[in-house]
């Protein structure tokens, strides 16, 4: 009899402090100081956030864990002005990573799978100048910005590049690399990412 009420008082004092972890986890993100952020915002854990000032988000997020959020306002000897928005209803699974130093905007119900990067800079110009200098070193340098219209689903392993805009209903393929604009109502796909079908729209 002890050993069954000793075993609800343990189990019950687990949920409590389970319960206890979950709300203050769920207390310290919506304490994140974001420019903006709507309704029912929801983010998983082990997660970085960087220039949150910076950052818009809509109602309805959705992300998964180990979300990678920059928006980068000083680099080396360099400042830039960032600004990041995400729409609303926006889901993202896990290990998403968005670094932006120019403007980065993800329209309304857009979905995105793991693993990917978007991107709107790169670490220097692509010369023999840049090259005598260490990777980490060069400047960072926004070709434009990255902005993907609403209802666009980004698949498994993608990267999106700077100068991009992805059309209304367009679908990212697995693994594509995203380096120059994709029409509305596509499917891209492939290193560098090419229309492989459009899809009419009645």
């Amino acid at each position: 009899m002890w050993s069954l009420v000793k075993n609800k008082i343990i189990e019950k004092l687990f949920f409590l402090l389970e319960n206890y972890r979950e709300r203050k986890i769920y207390a310290d993100k919506k304490s994140i100081p974001f420019k903006a952020v709507g309704s029912h915002f929801n983010i998983g854990n082990d997660y970085r956030i960087s220039g949150s000032k910076y950052i818009s988000i809509g109602n309805n997020f959705w992300c998964l864990n180990r979300l990678r959020l920059e928006a980068i306002d000083h680099y080396n000897q360099d400042n830039f002005s960032p600004e990041v928005i995400i729409g609303d209803h926006v889901n993202m699974n896990n290990d998403v990573h968005i670094a932006c130093i120019n403007r980065i905007e993800i329209g309304d119900h857009c979905l995105l799978a793991s693993r990917i990067y978007i991107s709107d800079h790169d670490h220097g110009a692509f010369t023999k100048e840049s090259l005598r200098t260490a990777p980490n070193k060069r400047p960072l340098i926004s070709k434009g910005p990255v902005i993907i219209k609403d209802h666009v689903w980004i698949g498994e392993g993608a990267v999106i590049l700077a100068n991009v805009t992805i059309g209304e209903n367009a679908i990212i393929a697995a693994n594509a690399v995203v380096t120059k604009d994709v029409p509305p109502n596509c499917i891209v796909a492939g290193v560098p990412a090419k229309i492989i079908k459009r899809i009419e729209n009645d």
